[in-house]
């Protein structure tokens, strides 16, 4: 058994006491997604949630979390956040952004704290996953514990 490596997101969790998991899956770089990650661990694709940085044309960076196999809806994201508009921001300015890299983004730990906005399913689940920082790692965390801990909104962020 190989040893786990925590990551910060981790190391954050332990010094704020908060009860999580580490899950480690085998990386298939050709594919990154909630679905294939879901499959691999054998859970359902609407606990595992992908982190998603979006840029307002008011407030700048904020984060969205939401199920994997949703889209964010940027209407919605926008009006949550305070925006009149929102988008994606590039790949390329994640790593720069945040700290972390694409299929290794996680809601906690980013270089400095943006906003953050979890999709309302998450508090239908006892535990949820979210990248613990790095890909082939996952957090398995109670969702209250998250949201409360990353000091996020719970609102309707994904497209109908």
């Amino acid at each position: 058994m190989k040893k786990i490596t925590k990551t910060n997101a981790a190391r954050l969790l332990d010094r704020a006491k908060i009860k999580y998991e580490l899950v480690p899956y085998e990386v298939d770089e050709s594919d990154l997604g909630a679905q294939h990650l879901a499959d691999t661990l054998g859970e359902d694709v609407n606990r595992v949630f992908k982190t998603l940085v979006l840029h307002g044309d008011k407030t700048g960076h904020f984060v969205c979390v939401v199920p994997g196999n949703a889209e964010v809806d940027l209407k919605k994201a926008a009006k949550v956040s305070g925006n009149k508009k929102a988008d994606l921001i590039h790949m390329k300015d994640l790593l720069a952004t945040t700290g972390y890299i694409r299929g290794g983004c996680s809601p906690v730990g980013m270089k400095k704290p943006f906003p953050t906005y979890f999709h309302s399913t998450c508090t239908d689940f006892d535990f949820i996953y979210v990248s613990a920082g790095m890909r082939g790692l996952q957090l398995k965390i109670n969702p209250a514990d998250l949201v409360r801990f990353v000091g996020a909104t719970v609102c309707d962020l994904i497209a109908e």
